[in-house]
């Protein structure tokens, strides 16, 4: 590295593990996560696959205080961070170890890129905002790493919105924490950023031990960068493992209420699955009978 050129690595390369344990969500009255138990490790990337409705990113937002749930023990590291009946830790406390990138955040008005990069700095500042000495090198290796540079000055609301969803990840970035949880964060983007996204998440897990949990619905995608992958449906956890014992033809097809096929890419090794709709299963008849 040249002289004053700024590095892209984040300021800590340190993860914490996160583990829930007897998650159950309910809203009004009804059971939408039913007992979930989850563990994010440092240095690895968690998937959490599963069709719409299965508590996907209630669970996420369990693991990040956000979600209230009925029961729920958290675990940071190796004591207890969040029990419903009593936190060991206040909210500025968890949120310097823990960030969460959200779906559907509205769009800024009046701010430009940098401004809102620099809100994921508020858990690491003094008690009046006033002191927070690794501040500028933190937000400007989050700009770096999302390719923001060239925005920084932009207002955010001229963005649009695969930029603005990068903005938003380089806020989580800045507030630099050993883990990361992310809802679905490639929507919006263009398949070049889909997967330079997935590229740096499996980068902060490699080589920044980083936990990472994240809400995918693109089975191929969450494939090819998970270590681990949890299957949801209907609010439990009915598989957790390596992708190649999750992502089976009988899971898939049983949790999706559709056929889906499973087989292994002949040029990267990774597993690929197919969804069977009518108009394919049509094709294959009529190809097995001519």
């Amino acid at each position: 590295m040249s002289p004053g050129e700024e590095t892209t690595e984040p300021s800590r390369s340190r993860g914490h593990a996160l583990t829930a344990r007897s998650v159950t969500v309910s809203y009004d009255g009804t059971d939408v996560v039913h007992d979930a138990a989850l563990e994010l490790r440092s240095g690895q990337v968690t998937a959490l696959v599963g069709p719409n409705g299965s508590g996907k990113s209630s669970l996420l937002r369990t693991l990040a205080r956000l979600q209230r749930a009925r029961t729920a023990t958290l675990t940071l590291g190796d004591s207890t961070a969040a029990a419903i009946d009593g936190l060991a830790l206040t909210a500025r406390e968890f949120s310097r170890r823990v960030a969460l990138l959200t779906q559907g955040r509205p769009t800024p008005s009046g701010l430009t890129v940098r401004d809102v990069v620099e809100f994921g700095r508020f858990p690491h500042r003094g008690r009046w905002g006033r002191t927070d000495p690794d501040g500028a090198a933190a937000v400007r290796r989050a700009l770096a790493l999302t390719d923001l540079q060239a925005l920084a000055e932009r207002g955010a609301e001229h963005l649009s919105g695969g930029q603005l969803q990068r903005v938003w990840l380089a806020g989580c970035l800045a507030q630099d924490t050993g883990v990361l949880l992310l809802d679905e964060p490639t929507t919006y983007l263009d398949l070049r950023y889909q997967v330079e996204l997935l590229d740096l998440i499996r980068d902060l897990a490699d080589d920044h031990g980083i936990a990472v949990g994240v809400v995918l619905h693109d089975l191929d995608q969450a494939a090819a960068v998970a270590d681990r992958i949890a299957l949801l449906h209907a609010g439990r956890v009915i598989a957790d493992g390596p992708p190649e014992d999750v992502l089976t033809a009988e899971r898939l097809t049983a949790a999706y209420g559709i056929r889906i096929d499973v087989d292994t890419d002949p040029l990267t090794g990774r597993l690929r699955t197919r969804a069977i709709g009518r108009h394919h299963a049509r094709t294959e008849r009529l190809s097995t009978t001519s």
